[in-house]
């Protein structure tokens, strides 16, 4: 199956045309072709050059390592610094990167990819197929204690090199979406300490980090891409996690750019002339967790009281002016084929069958419990508290415990030692199975011990199937399901608004969770 069949349009229906003419480069092009939804602020010529400071709530707590880190606030500043085989682009589309064209065999288990020639390391070195198949071999656990660094790459079998300049991947199991995991970083084989010294192929190059305070990459002029270089020379990502302190930063023009602010954040900046505001959707799957393995939250009619209990529209309202989209289950909008709007609607408010329900399930006057949560994260600090009023009315108690980001990251996702908790989940890839293979029994991703023998059953054949539309009606089997069984409470993908220093152009928005500074260029003025 050829190249051209294969490259998804994975979220939109269709591709956006670019206008060619005269004597312009990419550049160029890209500029004009900014549709609404991708980027709002005043256009401008870009100039090559120059540097900005953005905002990031918290440190790079778990890895640089792009194969272990597991925070999408982590990912979302390497997505700057490594590239794949593949790499997403603004439209959901997988675009060649460190190869230049691929091809997967018809029974979805063998992808052959053509390298690029000269894609050069941020440490000068040439990429080779040997370094490539070490990727892929690192990841899948080949050459090591045979555990995967990344979950989905335990379906690979071998990974071969025909020649100098084709690499070649067979699975054990048919895949058809396995190429959106191959936006997994190319690293070095020779590279020594990937964790305190990145080494990729992507636009910015790495240079240092301050912990609790900054994290600095720079312009790579070796990129492979020379038509869509970064036009800035230099970013640093400031840790900046106090609510006060990102607005006083805005303002006072220590900070360029903040992903994501809060309503109240959004109010207090909007008057300001040299800040433009910008609005689209943050593609995370915002819930209030619950651990399926303790008690009360092992019984499902605890968890559907639980939903019964909340009002939705009531949290968007409170903590964010009512914006953001209701959700029903573990999968956002972007994911258009799979997304399925009715299953927001199947928990309204009804105090009163929630009370039934916790009386059926031994608990006629409540319980308590504890909602631990992210301490630099308002808007999810925001979610929980509305939460916990709410579940007042059917006399449930809940305590909110803040706890650091590096502690939530241990002791909440990787030991699972919590009751609840309010956080958003992010697609690392852009497939179905990046948001809900994570619910299955014994994945290592499956912090609230969700455990239900007929969805891992249907995980198993979407594996296995290598038809598009019998894996979309697999995939929403398995949302239904965790929407029947009331996994959690699950309540809204997040708007985001993005804060953006006047004199800047180019910020995009992608269904995946990035910041892709490279499109970003100061206007001349």
């Amino acid at each position: 199956m050829k190249k051209g069949r294969m490259v998804k349009n994975l979220l939109l229906l269709m591709a956006l045309t670019l206008v060619l003419g005269g004597c312009k480069d990419k550049k160029d092009e890209q500029k004009e072709s900014l549709t609404d939804n991708r980027s709002q602020e005043a256009t401008g010529e870009p100039i090559m050059g120059g540097s900005i400071v953005v905002g990031i709530p918290q440190d790079l707590e778990d890895s640089l390592d792009p194969h272990k880190s597991v925070a999408a606030g982590t990912k979302e500043v390497l997505f700057n610094i490594y590239e794949g085989l593949v790499k997403p682009d603004e439209e959901g589309n997988y675009k060649d990167a460190v190869a230049k064209n691929h091809e997967i065999s018809e029974d979805g288990r063998v992808y052959t990819f053509a390298l690029r020639e000269n894609v050069k390391f941020h440490d000068g070195s040439t990429v080779t197929a040997q370094d490539v198949k070490y990727s892929i071999e690192r990841c899948a656990g080949i050459n090591g204690d045979g555990t995967p660094l990344v979950a989905a790459f335990s379906n690979v079998e071998k990974v071969e090199i025909p020649d100098e300049k084709t690499v070649q991947i067979t699975l054990k199991e048919p895949d058809t979406e396995f190429l959106a995991y191959l936006i997994v970083a190319v690293v070095p084989e020779h590279a020594k300490d990937l964790d305190k010294q990145p080494v990729g192929t992507g636009p910015f190059t790495y240079v240092s980090r301050s912990p609790q305070e900054n994290i600095v990459i720079q312009k790579f002029g070796d990129y492979w891409d020379t038509e869509n270089q970064a036009y800035l020379d230099e970013v640093t990502f400031k840790v900046v996690g106090d609510s006060n302190a990102i607005v006083t930063g805005l303002k006072g023009g220590s900070i360029d750019l903040y992903p994501r602010v809060n309503s109240t954040q959004s109010a207090q900046v909007k008057d300001d002339p040299n800040l433009t505001i910008l609005e689209g959707g943050m593609n995370l799957v915002q819930a209030l967790y619950l651990n399926n393995s303790e008690k009360p939250f092992d019984d499902v009619k605890v968890r559907q009281a639980m939903c019964y209990a909340v009002n939705r529209q009531e949290v968007l309202d409170m903590m964010a002016d009512g914006k953001g989209t209701i959700i029903g289950s573990s999968m956002f909008p972007a994911f258009e084929k799979y997304y399925m709007s009715e299953l927001a609607d199947r928990y309204p408010q009804d105090i009163e069958k929630a009370k039934k329900l916790l009386t059926e399930a031994g608990y006629p006057d409540g319980f308590e419990m504890t909602i631990t949560v992210p301490n630099n994260y308002q808007q999810h600090i925001d979610t929980a508290q509305v939460l916990a009023e709410q579940l007042k009315q059917v006399g449930i108690q809940a305590e909110i415990q803040l706890i650091e980001w590096d502690s939530w990251l241990s002791d909440v996702y990787a030991d699972r030692k919590f009751q609840s908790t309010v956080v958003g989940v992010d697609a690392a890839y852009l497939s179905g199975s990046a948001l809900l293979e994570r619910f299955c029994s014994e994945s290592d991703k499956n912090f609230i011990n969700y455990k239900n023998a007929e969805y891992d059953t249907l995980y198993e054949q979407v594996r296995k199937s290598v038809d598009d539309s019998e894996q979309i009606q697999l995939y929403k089997k398995m949302e239904t399901l965790l929407s029947e069984d009331a996994a959690n409470v699950y309540i809204q993908d997040m708007a985001a608004e993005v804060v953006l220093r006047k004199g800047y152009g180019g910020y995009v928005f992608y269904p995946l969770y990035v910041q892709d500074m490279a499109k970003i260029y100061k206007i001349a003025e």
